[in-house]
């Protein structure tokens, strides 16, 4: 007789199957679109169409929406003029469409090294940095910034280290480990860091549609759970006014990072949240605030309705239940991509 443990078993295996298939039929459409690409005997400015469809679905969306916030644009150019060393060298990490890479110049660089993981984009971000006239002082590097090494990318090592790569929860987009190793391997001794530190804020929400973004039991008499197999681990983005929710606590710290001097490794703490409003707590909804240098703070808080960024949710595995006047203790973790609750 088969038991549920070995159903699960093999259910596992054949969704583990159905991702490499899935993965296979998506190389198999590049390969396909860049060989259309490279038959056209009138070059690739014919040849765009086959490719344009792959390319669309490899260059995430959210790049339109950070571009168009502009309180994120003018924090930035604003910090970047008040702390970029004059005549300096720059590693700008997370290309983009090279937007940091030119106002680091704009406010005084010499030279920018600007690093872009995504193929796709660092030739955007090419062709707009020579647009604009900086060709010679912007250097668009097509790799991970831990890619690169003093000596053969890099002449010496820079004299400021410039990111934004931050997701909701801010640690998401791998700010952790791409400036514990910029510092350590990239950076000049005394060298700038934008931003200088950061810290996350929080407080306990009770909303069933929020947690429900991310998981699913049964619709319409059907149990779907299985779909839970793909659920974001850990933290996701909400948009927290889009959706019935109340704040249980008033917001506290729930860490900090400073990027020049902390480790910047994956660790935890326990948390004593005051409990205001009794409910039932499904989680953590949790924001920044980026020090950016000169005086500049750029937040994601839940009334800045108008940031591009979202807001986060560290979900509870099971809801509790709390009183106005406890405490609940919690354990928040992070790894280098995430934030996760026990």
């Amino acid at each position: 007789m088969t038991s549920i443990t070995d159903l699960t078993a093999e259910g596992d295996i054949r969704l583990a199957l159905a991702g490499l298939r899935a993965r296979a039929q998506e190389l198999s459409r590049a390969a396909e679109a860049a060989a259309r690409v490279l038959a056209e005997p009138d070059g690739l400015s014919t040849a765009l169409p086959a490719f344009r469809e792959f390319a669309r679905e490899s260059v995430p969306r959210w790049h339109f929406a950070m571009l168009n916030d502009h309180e994120r644009n003018d924090a930035l150019a604003t910090a970047l003029e008040r702390v970029v060393p004059q005549g300096g060298t720059v590693l700008d990490i997370g290309a983009g469409t090279g937007l940091l890479a030119m106002m680091a110049v704009r406010a005084g660089a010499a030279q920018v090294y600007s690093c872009e993981a995504n193929p796709l984009m660092a030739e955007v971000a090419r062709q707009v940095v020579a647009a604009e006239g900086l060709a010679g002082q912007v250097t668009v590097l097509a790799c991970r910034s831990d890619e690169l090494a003093v000596g053969r990318e890099l002449p010496r090592r820079v004299d400021a280290v410039i990111s934004e790569i931050v997701d909701c929860g801010l640690i998401g987009e791998g700010i952790l480990p791409s400036v514990r190793h910029a510092r350590r391997e990239l950076l000049a001794p005394g060298g700038v860091m934008l931003p200088r530190r950061a810290r996350l804020l929080g407080s306990l929400l009770q909303s069933e549609n929020a947690v429900n973004l991310n998981r699913v039991g049964s619709a319409s008499g059907f149990d779907v759970s299985r779909l839970n197999s793909f659920a974001t681990p850990g933290h996701f983005p909400i948009r927290l006014h889009t959706w019935p929710h109340r704040a249980l606590s008033d917001r506290v710290e729930l860490v900090s990072f400073d990027f020049a001097a902390d480790p910047l490794e994956p660790g935890g703490r326990k948390l004593a949240v005051p409990v205001s409003e009794s409910g039932t707590v499904h989680g953590l909804a949790a924001w920044f605030e980026l020090d950016l240098g000169g005086g500049v703070t750029l937040r994601n808080s839940p009334e800045n309705i108008g940031s591009h960024w979202m807001q986060a949710l560290v979900p509870l595995a099971e809801p509790v239940d709390v009183e106005a006047g406890s405490t609940l203790m919690l354990d928040l973790s992070w790894s280098e991509t995430s934030l996760s609750l026990a």
